[in-house]
């Protein structure tokens, strides 16, 4: 499973917004790996941010 999949099925898993400090503790990967995942998420649109630094799956 790639670093992407993994932090998106983290914030599926949790139901509410996370931020990366919280996605890195429950997921167990590197920082850099978790801020690149979001990154990429991010320009995919497949997550929102509802407040600065906390990230959630779109609806």
């Amino acid at each position: 499973m790639s670093a992407k999949d993994t932090v998106l099925e983290v914030m599926k898993k949790e139901g509410t917004p996370l931020n990366a400090g919280r996605i890195t503790e429950i997921s167990g990967l590197d920082r850099k790996e978790v801020d690149k995942a979001l990154k990429a998420l991010k320009d995919e649109e497949l997550i929102v941010s509802p407040k600065r630094c906390y990230w959630e799956p779109k609806k």
